[in-house]
């Protein structure tokens, strides 16, 4: 029923879309987890035609992915490096007959982005400098990943063609190339729109 929601442009509570979730995961979805409202409006603004391919930058328990699938005509990739995570995320786009997402199994730094066309990132390094809310005890904070996995991000985004589009939620903007525009911002500033101009 979410889904079908989410089709026919139909508000969907977050308490609501968070029962999905086993009850470890859904007590993470405050601070860890897209809120659906957040993730209709980042995707609508990333898919700007048909078919576009969107990259989740650690997409955790996959919500973004799964919202914007369902409430776009975009393809969604979400990349993460938790296999529990990713098993999740597929049992839910299968159960609920999801089509146009895909999870992948890995560590961001062995991404190309060439391979895609917008790209969505909440933050989701930010878990190594901040041990206050963890999501599990199977990957330890250390801060020089922070530092690494963002270098690679505005690397690879400075590689991407002029006109791409990408979205940021609570970032500080470690990744985000002089080459990238914002276009607008949302939600107090936090959700921040952004194009690629030179």
């Amino acid at each position: 029923m979410i889904f079908k929601l989410l089709k026919l442009n139909i508000d969907v509570a977050d308490a609501a879309f968070n029962e999905l979730y086993p009850r470890r995961i859904k007590r993470l979805a405050a601070r860890h987890w897209t809120p659906v409202a957040v993730a209709k409006f980042a995707a609508e603004y990333l898919v700007d035609k048909p078919h576009k391919r969107v990259l989740d930058i650690g997409s955790g328990a996959g919500k973004f992915c799964l919202v914007g699938a369902a409430s776009t005509k975009g393809r969604f990739y979400g990349v993460e490096q938790r296999a529990s995570l990713i098993k999740l995320s597929k049992k839910i786009a299968n159960q609920y007959d999801v089509a146009n997402v895909e999870f992948i199994h890995s560590n961001i730094n062995e991404i190309s982005f060439s391979d895609y066309e917008a790209f969505y990132f909440y933050n989701s390094f930010y878990e190594n400098i901040d041990s206050s809310c963890p999501i599990d005890k199977a990957i330890l904070p250390e801060r020089e990943l922070f530092y690494s996995y963002s270098k690679y991000v505005k690397e690879q985004l400075e590689r991407t063609p002029i006109g791409t589009r990408l979205v940021t939620y609570w970032s500080n903007g470690e990744e985000i190339p002089d080459s990238f525009e914002q276009e607008y911002a949302a939600g107090g500033g936090l959700l921040i729109f952004w194009k690629k101009t030179s």
